[in-house]
């Protein structure tokens, strides 16, 4: 069941109360569940935000919206791994399948969801990353931290590494792929790590310089080697899309010093043999 519900309150009252009265369709306590997770929304002095508190009062004139849909509020992500805590920022190993942030349908499945319940701080996306990848992720505790490490990724002053299996047996070092991306600049540099001559894929290291929407993907599947799962972009493979971001390197604004973050082994599924 997928429906969405938009009301604006005529009377005082609780949010559980009035959308069960424009939601007949759906118990209490399916509606309470989509609150928690970040599916219903209200205009609060301007803003737009997710209201998650069933029994919140609200006045006249409060706009309510629900995004109902009973396959996102169904899943139920793999956990993410706290990896440092830096105080002001944490580093994160996000897992396949997880969101970086949420969605109008939710945000259950997110990881600044996942981090904000389990450290109980708040938390602020500072980059993102595919939600069919996995590999490292930045957050941030308050926005100036949020702000400084944004522009860190803005002015590309953060050296990012991937590692991507892609089709086919590819053998470059360093190739520069400079293909636009939607029309605007986007810069990849290639390098072969390592090649299965028995299962026809190859290994490869991205760095990039840019950051496109589905760049690597994109780039990778030009080149006529699409990453091994990338049902967009080549084919499904019955597997996660086997791309990982393992390598982050910066000038770190906030404590001043070169900060080389690197994935643990253990968490690297695509550790060459």
């Amino acid at each position: 069941m997928r429906t969405t519900i938009d009301i604006t309150l005529k009377q005082t009252g609780k949010a559980i109360d009035a959308l069960s009265e424009a939601t007949p369709g759906l118990s209490r306590q399916k509606i309470k569940d989509a609150m928690a997770k970040g599916a219903c929304w209200w205009t609060h002095k301007g803003k737009r935000l997710r209201l998650r508190r069933a029994t919140k009062e609200l006045k006249p004139g409060i706009r309510l919206q629900l995004y109902y849909d009973e396959t996102v509020l169904a899943r139920k992500p793999e956990e993410p791994v706290l990896l440092e805590d830096l105080g002001r920022y944490t580093v994160w190993f996000k897992p396949h399948g997880l969101l970086a942030q949420g969605s109008q349908w939710g945000d259950h499945c997110s990881l600044l969801r996942l981090a904000e319940v389990r450290l109980e701080r708040p938390c602020h996306l500072i980059h993102r990353l595919d939600a069919d990848a996995a590999g490292l992720m930045l957050i941030a505790h308050d926005p100036k931290a949020a702000g400084a490490l944004s522009q860190r990724f803005s002015d590309r002053a953060m050296t990012k590494h991937y590692k991507a299996r892609v089709s086919g047996l590819m053998d470059t070092q360093d190739q520069l792929v400079d293909a636009p991306v939607e029309g605007k600049p986007a810069i990849s540099r290639v390098s072969t790590l390592e090649i299965d001559e028995f299962e026809q894929t190859s290994l490869v290291q991205v760095s990039i310089e840019t950051g496109r929407k589905h760049q690597i993907r994109r780039h990778l599947a030009g080149l006529g080697h699409p990453i091994i799962g990338d049902h967009l972009y080549g084919k499904a493979a019955g597997l996660p899309l086997q791309l990982l971001a393992f390598h982050l390197e910066f000038d770190c604004p906030l404590n001043k010093r070169k900060m080389v973050l690197e994935l643990p082994t253990e968490l690297d599924a695509l550790k060459q043999n």
